[in-house]
């Protein structure tokens, strides 16, 4: 995707006026999931993701609110999203959020939310480890031992199988 990494929850995200990072929590749909095997927790965050959908509610303190003894509490109000993948929609009518996505608070008037990690994690299946080469592997990984990967692997499918 061209976009960028899909977001989803969990994702790391930080406002440009406040001063401490905050995840995002997708509270808008719960069957769209992606990079997750159990479909547990990396729901696509999405455009509908609006208001507070974060996990701690705030930013720290807000640069854009300054007080006698210095900047009153962020309270993150999402209005919209920009630079969303727009060739999806999904079940609940959202487009999908990528890691150039970016959010305008109520507050600024302005884009100013920005995602730092889009959420995703890697996992290497076993297709990955049949066609790892082993030279490279050894260089990039030196602490892999894809011969030993494999011989697990394989002895993973017969137990399966």
């Amino acid at each position: 995707m061209s976009t960028g990494h899909v977001v989803v929850n969990g994702a790391l995200c930080k406002c440009k006026y406040g001063n401490v990072p905050d995840t995002l929590v997708v509270q808008s749909q719960q069957k769209s999931y992606i990079n997750d095997s159990g479909g547990s927790n990396k729901l696509v965050a999405n455009t509908i993701d609006i208001g507070m959908p974060f996990k701690a509610k705030t930013f720290g303190q807000c640069k854009l609110q300054p007080s006698s003894s210095g900047y009153l509490p962020c309270v993150p109000a999402i209005t919209q999203w920009q630079d969303f993948y727009d060739k999806v929609e999904l079940d609940n009518t959202g487009q999908i959020l990528t890691e150039k996505s970016k959010a305008t608070c109520a507050i600024a008037g302005m884009p100013c939310v920005e995602f730092t990690w889009h959420g995703q994690t890697a996992a290497i299946g076993s297709n990955n480890v049949a066609q790892a080469d082993e030279e490279i592997q050894s260089h990039l990984n030196p602490l892999v031992n894809i011969k030993k990967m494999r011989r697990v692997l394989c002895q993973r499918l017969e137990n399966e199988s």
